[in-house]
């Protein structure tokens, strides 16, 4: 079934070098079309940053017309049908059409075939199923217009046979819900996804962190998130967030609208888990977290809540002893915190004002540099070892506590004097 057109509102379809590939890719008897997200993100007026083709072609046949056109290949997943193509900078994933022979909720064995129907069957949703020809006609054959219209997420056929196939697609499921779904979820997916969820454990943690921080950079995850708490998904993955809850996230999201703070993963995930050191740092090893996000986690849990009435000579005494990002983060969940409680509150309103304006400090912070060395003081005659270190820590809590305003020579003084 077709009946749509992206030909005069997809502009990256009337780029030469797709055009190109897309003709050589459909010589001779062959046939390839545009698919997937490309199409999908046009319809709805949303960025397009992937395009993906799908062929008749096989694989080898894919990098023979490819290479003969003048573009590069890559054989990023042979073995699955993909060559990624390289047309004048841009990246085309080329995937040849198939069919799943065999599968065990993780991976799939397939096989090539020329059946468009069929490939769109094998894939998870219904409006990640359109394809879209050169001229920019679009074809659907698994209802996914429909589904486009009513912003409705549904897996194509079975939703348990699909989920059975590949266990990630529980978490797909919410993670495309976050981003394109309306109301409330389609109920059969729903239901599947409840409880087909001990699956999970089959997967590997980089997949399941990797969908679940797409997720949190929706524009607003809330409604997907509840959704997995209520089917005990989000338990099955993210179990601190278990006894936490997760309502703070609607207070982060309108903070960050209402603020014009950029959605970030990260902040969105520390608003629902508990800011403990031990559990956070569990939490990232299991997930296998990049080291940077890990220590920003532990960062954000290890520092101290700031009052929203402390002093800004105060506040740069706890930045420089702590870390300048977790006490950043801090603040921006406690801002939120109080913008979301400020309608009903007026003491979450002063709140919020106080949390605002140490945020603003600690953006326009720079951290001071301790101006004595341990040099300074063995040419005052200072015996070096570890009386030095003694004597440096002491000066550089007294300069701390001046507000940074003892200079050098004070501090060489005091040294001297032997009253640090």
């Amino acid at each position: 079934m077709s009946g749509a057109s992206i030909a005069d509102r997809a502009g990256w379809l009337r780029d030469e070098s797709l055009q190109r590939l897309l003709s050589v890719l459909s010589e001779d008897g062959e046939e390839a079309r545009v698919a997937g997200g490309a199409i999908r993100n046009t319809l709805l007026g949303q960025p397009v940053t992937d395009i993906d083709i799908a062929t008749t072609n096989v694989p080898d046949e894919t990098e023979r017309r490819a290479v003969a056109a003048g573009f590069k290949t890559v054989p990023t997943g042979k073995e699955h049908g993909t060559i990624t193509v390289i047309a004048d900078g841009h990246a085309y994933e080329v995937t040849t059409l198939r069919d799943d022979v065999e599968t065990d909720g993780r991976r799939a064995r397939v096989v090539f075939g020329r059946d468009w129907k069929r490939d769109a069957e094998r894939r998870d949703f219904t409006i990640n199923a359109l394809y879209a020809t050169a001229q920019g006609d679009v074809v659907d054959l698994v209802g996914g217009l429909a589904d486009l219209d009513t912003r409705t997420l549904r897996f194509i056929g079975d939703a348990e046979t699909r989920i059975r196939e590949d266990y990630l697609r529980i978490l797909r499921f919410f993670r495309f819900f976050a981003w394109y779904g309306a109301g409330r979820p389609d109920a059969d997916g729903i239901r599947a996804c409840a409880r087909l969820k001990d699956g999970l454990a089959r997967l590997s943690a980089e997949r399941v962190w990797s969908e679940l921080r797409k997720l949190l950079a929706a524009p607003d995850p809330s409604r997907a998130l509840l959704w997995m708490r209520q089917s005990g998904v989000l338990t099955a993955i993210l179990p601190e967030s278990e006894k936490w809850g997760i309502d703070a996230i609607h207070g982060l999201v309108a903070a960050e609208r209402d603020l014009g703070w950029q959605a970030d993963p990260m902040l969105r995930l520390a608003a629902i888990i508990p800011p403990d050191e031990a559990r956070v740092s569990a939490m990232a090893e299991r997930l296998k977290m990049s080291n940077a996000e890990a220590q920003r986690l532990g960062a954000w849990a290890g520092a101290s809540p700031v009052h929203h009435a402390t002093s800004e000579a105060a506040m740069a005494k706890v930045a420089y002893r702590g870390d300048v990002g977790g006490l950043r983060d801090r603040l921006r969940l406690a801002l939120a915190s109080a913008r979301a409680r400020a309608a009903q509150d007026d003491g979450a309103l002063i709140e919020a004002g106080g949390n605002a304006r140490l945020l603003r400090f600690l953006d326009a912070w720079q951290r001071p540099v301790f101006p004595l060395k341990g040099s300074d003081l063995t040419a005052l005659g200072i015996q070096p070892g570890p009386g030095v270190g003694v004597t440096l820590r002491t000066l550089e809590d007294a300069w701390i506590d001046s507000g940074f305003s003892l200079d050098r020579e004070k501090l060489i003084d005091r040294a001297r004097d032997g009253q640090p």
